[in-house]
């Protein structure tokens, strides 16, 4: 088995002789070359997503006024921001809907209107202190004019994902998008083989510190996502099978792009931000190429009824990513249409920009500083009522 380091791989990046690949390109050159040959020849192999990630959020730094205010209640394009964790700092939530617009605009449209350099109008209140004694300041803001602003997503890029399907007599709205009434359609969210996760199942290279491309500019793995899960079931390849790990990410919102931050709007249902995210694998050995080399036939997930909201959701089957894929896949004995909520085609091109930024020199791989939890535990909120808690 061969080797290279991280230290090895970005001295070639340094000298432009780094031979990087995407992860659907590595496929192709695995069947041509073998892995022995393919782990002598290749860097890099870059991956990517472009998804709805409702567990996003910006923290915005404002700046002083004169006279000072201690913020206590702020609205940005009159969507309520959280405002506990200093004077004039502030944490939009990409799912908060505004108070006047409903679910026609919210926390995802605030933050793609700030990446594109739009004016956002600031309006905020306070009591009023000894030392911040100003109570009310309404103002515009934009990515120019304040201090700091970082995109930081406590849970992104699922490793893996249940498709979704209604098995009730009712139309349903939900985060997975409409589903039809009578399993009439499945939907599901993934970029498959070229998804990050998928590509380094067992963390070997993605970890706390890992540097990444997050909505166009550099950014860096924080720290695992919530609901992690690595015990996730998985298969031989050592993929899982359903939703298992997820990444805590942070990235500076000045210098982000809103190609690749994008708003939604679900029907019925609320406001969701689409988040664009690409990160690098060093082919370290044989090992890391036998992962990367992972193909959507041999990806699986479960489908789940989401009719059932009690309760565990039942598994109606479980399918391929290439199945799903294709368009439509058998269920219950009948032939049922699938739909992506999330973009192939801006998933390749991320991954195809950062296989050129790497090759430009312009982007060098990180050795985590902290691995991935190989467990965790995921509990379940209990009701309990009020008095009545246990120690």
């Amino acid at each position: 088995m061969s080797y290279k380091s991280f230290d090895e791989i970005n001295e070639k990046i340094k000298s432009g002789k780094a031979v990087v690949v995407t992860a659907e390109e590595i496929v192709d050159i695995v069947k041509e070359k073998g892995v022995k040959q393919t782990a002598r020849e290749v860097d890099v192999v870059t991956t990517a997503t472009f998804g709805p990630m409702c567990s996003s959020g910006m923290f915005i730094n404002f700046g002083h006024s004169d006279p000072p205010i201690k913020m206590s209640k702020v609205w940005l394009n009159d969507v309520p921001a959280y405002t506990g964790v200093a004077a004039v700092d502030a944490y939009i939530g990409a799912t908060e809907l505004s108070e006047s617009r409903g679910m026609e605009y919210g926390g995802g449209h605030v933050i793609e209107d700030f990446i594109a350099g739009k004016n956002i109008s600031l309006y905020a209140e306070s009591c009023g202190t000894h030392c911040y004694p100003r109570k009310e300041i309404s103002t515009y803001i934009n990515k120019y004019n304040v201090n700091q602003a970082f995109l930081f997503n406590p849970r992104t890029a699922y490793q893996n994902y249940a498709a979704a399907t209604n098995s009730s007599g009712r139309i349903m709205y939900t985060y997975m998008g409409t589903l039809l009434p009578h399993c009439s359609n499945v939907t599901y969210s993934t970029s498959g083989q070229l998804s990050p996760l998928l590509n380094d199942p067992y963390y070997r290279t993605i970890g706390i510190g890992t540097r990444v491309f997050i909505g166009g500019a550099l950014g860096y793995v924080a720290w695992e996502g919530t609901q992690h899960n690595p015990l996730q079931k998985r298969g031989d390849n050592g993929v899982p099978i359903g939703p298992a790990a997820t990444l805590a990410l942070i990235g500076d919102a000045k210098q982000m792009d809103a190609r690749f931050i994008r708003a939604a709007i679900y029907q019925h249902y609320g406001v969701s931000l689409f988040v664009g995210v690409g990160i690098p694998i060093p082919i370290l050995d044989e090992d890391m190429v036998e992962k990367t080399a992972v193909t959507n036939k041999d990806i699986f997930t479960n489908v789940l009824d989401y009719s059932v909201t009690s309760g565990s959701r039942p598994v109606l089957r479980r399918v391929s990513y290439e199945e799903l894929m294709s368009g439509s896949i058998e269920l219950n004995g009948k032939k049922v249409p699938t739909a992506p909520l999330s973009s192939l085609r801006k998933a390749r091109e991320i991954a195809a920009l950062l296989k050129e930024m790497i090759k430009r020199g312009e982007f060098f791989l990180t050795k985590p500083v902290a691995s991935l939890p190989e467990s965790n535990v995921i509990n379940k909120l209990e009701i309990r009522e009020i008095g009545n808690e246990k120690d």
